[in-house]
């Protein structure tokens, strides 16, 4: 299976970690980075939610507590058949936030098309927005 960027990831087998210790099977992460058409990732991998204390220091804590965030643990090239999908980045970024990364990997003459395309799609738009305010005016007469 390929991934995208920005997809969620889990992992299907414990990695090492660059700084140390490893990543358990299970551990969630986003793809970052595509190399080679999909033979590896650069994944940001995930630990658990932690807040700083008064020293800076990470503590464990909850989502619901102020300033929390959940703590990355690693980023780290891991391949194909370490991953699993857990969710694609269409429900996990916004919509032009994907289109964005798509657009950023296309050559000049594709996103030549992918721009008479959006044209195309906003001149509709507008027509269909302008027959609808015509019929509201005609049925208010």
């Amino acid at each position: 299976m390929r991934f995208q960027i920005f997809d969620s990831v889990k992992l299907t087998e414990e990695i090492p970690l660059t700084d140390g210790g490893t990543a358990a099977i299970g551990t969630i992460g986003a793809i970052v980075e595509v190399f080679k058409n999909g033979e590896a990732y650069m994944v940001e991998l995930f630990g658990d939610w932690v807040k700083y204390d008064a020293q800076e220091n990470f503590v464990p804590a909850t989502p619901e507590e102020p300033k929390s965030f959940v703590e990355t643990i690693g980023v780290e090239t891991v391949y194909c058949h370490q991953l699993q999908l857990y969710k694609p980045a269409s429900e996990t970024v916004g919509l032009q936030t994907h289109l964005q990364s798509i657009l950023d990997e296309l050559p000049e003459v594709k996103l030549a098309e992918v721009r008479d395309f959006a044209e195309f799609l906003r001149e509709k738009e507008q027509q269909t927005s302008k027959r609808k305010i015509e019929d509201n005016s005609s049925n208010q007469q």
